[in-house]
């Protein structure tokens, strides 16, 4: 047997903002390998399927790319339908290209089923378009992490600076390193920010702040998954939610 291997989004977090043909793949799926960050409701939709934990958190063990790459191939000659369930859309910082190539080279068909990123439930959670015709005609996503083994650079910042908003993914721990890195590009230190923690889901947290005062902006922050959105578009957002010791930052 050869099967199909399904790289599904789960989006950002909330169940309900799965999309029809996600929750449909996971009630038939025999296989999930999914990422850590996937909620317990969304995996209880596989209610048939071997459930497979191969996620990766910044600064914790996680499962090596190419063993995933491994897994997905061996599944899809056991079993008809292989779901990988990525966090928010695979195609956004998900390393989806590397299990595309691979299922490729083994011969093993491949789709793709989108997912809202957390980039989007974001700014739903502070209610601020990412594209006000006033304040930004510009976005960008990026990211300053890297993949093991890879040099590291600051090319995001480049992209970042030069948009009128940025959405920084897996930015939340690295606030010094942002900050120097987008202040050097000319980016103005009271450009307002807001941090997003648990986009989408009940426990969601955003804290407003600058982008000079970024460090204590990510303290705020509790360990749930979280990302940055920077630009003036979000002015009203970071002095909405800038903690009561940091308003004046924020306004």
């Amino acid at each position: 047997m050869t099967g199909t291997v399904y790289l599904v989004g789960a989006g950002p977090g909330a169940v309900d903002l799965l999309t029809l043909r996600a929750a449909r793949l996971l009630e038939r799926a025999d296989i999930v390998l999914h990422d850590a960050l996937v909620s317990a409701d969304v995996l209880a939709l596989a209610a048939n399927a071997r459930l497979l934990n191969v996620g990766k958190r910044a600064g914790k063990p996680s499962t090596d790319q190419a063993f995933i790459n491994r897994v997905l191939v061996r599944a899809a000659q056991r079993h008809e339908t292989v779901v990988r369930l990525k966090g928010g859309d695979p195609m956004l910082f998900g390393r989806a290209q590397e299990e595309i190539d691979a299922c490729r080279a083994a011969g093993v068909a491949v789709e793709i089923v989108p997912g809202i990123s957390a980039g989007f439930a974001a700014a739903a959670d502070i209610l601020t378009s990412l594209t006000h015709r006033k304040a930004a005609r510009s976005v960008v996503f990026v990211t300053p992490a890297i993949g093991k083994g890879l040099q590291a650079d600051d090319r995001w910042a480049d992209a970042a600076a030069a948009a009128d908003v940025a959405v920084i993914y897996m930015g939340k721990s690295q606030g010094a390193r942002v900050c120097a890195a987008l202040t050097e590009r000319g980016v103005a230190a009271t450009r307002p920010v807001v941090l997003v923690e648990s986009a989408s889901l009940n426990a969601s947290r955003p804290v407003g702040g600058a982008l000079g005062d970024l460090e204590a902006v990510a303290a705020h922050a509790g360990d749930g998954p979280a990302l940055l959105i920077l630009g003036e578009a979000v002015a009203a957002a970071a002095a909405l939610y800038a903690p009561p010791s940091r308003a004046a930052i924020a306004s």
